[in-house]
């Protein structure tokens, strides 16, 4: 089930639209038409990526007497954050065995061989 959480939430950020709304809701909650206004686009078209930011779970809207804010919603992107740390925590440390392995090499190949005559190979 995760899986299909984790996938609603990346293809919802994928739109630069949706991230730039996802954006302006972290200073706070806002009206379709507050958050239309940026945009060279329509309401209708904030409100369809108003929905996918919904279904995905990164937003909700609520009720204020005609109102209806729109707020954004951490869980999905506390969920997508912990799971891009986890192979993050595991490229570093493949990256640090990488400079390791790097740094003996230039060592060995630093390191004078004895034994060996001048001018041969090592």
């Amino acid at each position: 089930m995760l899986s299909g959480h984790l996938d609603s939430t990346f293809a919802a950020l994928a739109d630069p639209t949706r991230r730039a709304i996802l954006a302006r809701l972290a200073a706070g909650e806002a009206s379709v038409g507050e958050l239309a206004a940026p945009f060279a686009m329509s309401q209708p078209a904030i409100s369809k990526h108003l929905k996918v930011l919904e279904k995905a779970g990164l937003v909700s809207r609520g009720r204020d007497a005609q109102r209806r804010p729109v707020r954004a919603e951490a869980a999905p992107l506390a969920a997508a954050t912990q799971w891009m740390e986890t192979y993050r925590a595991a490229l570093e440390m493949n990256f640090r065995r990488l400079d390791d392995l790097l740094e003996d090499l230039k060592a060995a190949r630093a390191a004078p061989t004895k034994g060996k005559p001048k001018g041969e190979p090592a």
